[in-house]
């Protein structure tokens, strides 16, 4: 685990990228932001978590990191004694987490609840999408009070540690670690600065509404030589709609329902998640 502490003071708000070791996107964005040695206005702790996994670019060592909280220091297990370390490092603060996948190639955000906290950093990250993890977090570090993860992208791509920088910085304004964009006027129209800061008011223009997404069960996958997914993630499958197959099975919806993280091959033992949309914030 790597730790870089900015400004002075004990941090409130903390980054943590690769808690997977084969999700390289937070890190290559956490080593960029500091490499620019920025002003801060508050204090802030970023973390490379798993360092051991992402040398061997392997999801983990000995156990999924993201499945291992609150973990223990005597624990045999890597990440189960990494977990421990880095509980101990998040706590007491607002903390940032960010990951990547195989099923979706934009940002989005996941949180256990929408609550106060989150309500006020969600709406001001690029992303359109945010899901609450409804009891599927165990675990996990979002389990921890006052956590925010997002999927920046695809996985090992060069966009999602693009997003992934974009990410930390939109979440340190919103947390007033970093000063808000600046913003020239021009004969009463508002116009970006030639700035890179102003690509996150750009980003996430202030008229979008988030859409608000609710996990409500895993499906199930069987074992098969070959799989395909027939749906988008977050538009719905319409009861009696394919929406996957493995190998010559074909899967028809139930009942209405939104796909999240379905992907082919993104999981060993299930296809994804069924959820529904609960809501949106302005």
């Amino acid at each position: 685990m790597r730790i870089y502490e900015l400004g002075d003071g004990t941090p409130e708000v903390s980054v943590v990228g690769s808690i997977h070791g084969d999700e390289p996107c937070g890190a290559r964005a956490i080593e960029r932001f500091v490499a620019e040695d920025p002003d801060v206005e508050r204090p802030v702790k970023l973390i490379i978590a798993n360092e051991e996994a992402l040398d061997e670019d392997v999801r983990y060592l000995d156990e999924d990191l993201n499945r291992a909280f609150p973990g223990d220091p005597h624990a045999e297990s890597h990440e189960k004694r990494l977990a421990h370390d880095l509980g101990r490092e998040v706590r007491g603060t607002t903390a940032f987490s960010i990951h990547s996948t195989q099923s979706y190639a934009e940002p989005f955000a996941i949180v256990d609840t929408v609550d106060a906290i989150s309500r006020s950093i969600l709406p001001r990250l690029p992303v359109d999408v945010a899901v609450e993890t409804n009891n599927f977090a165990e675990g996990r570090l979002i389990e921890h009070a006052h956590t925010v993860e997002v999927e920046a992208g695809l996985q090992k791509s060069d966009e999602a540690a693009d997003n992934a920088y974009w990410l930390i910085r939109a979440f340190l304004t919103a947390t007033n670690v970093l000063p808000a964009p600046a913003v020239a006027s021009d004969g009463g129209n508002d116009v970006e600065s030639q700035t890179e800061d102003d690509r996150l008011k750009l980003a996430a223009p202030e008229e979008d509404s988030l859409e608000v997404f609710k996990l409500l069960e895993r499906i199930p996958k069987p074992d098969a030589e070959e799989y395909e997914v027939l749906a988008n993630n977050f538009k719905v499958v319409e009861e009696g709609e394919a929406f996957a197959r493995a190998g010559d099975e074909l899967f028809t919806a139930e009942k209405d329902f939104y796909p999240i993280l379905l992907s082919a091959y993104g999981y060993a033992d299930i296809f994804g998640y069924a959820g529904q949309k609960v809501g949106e914030l302005p």
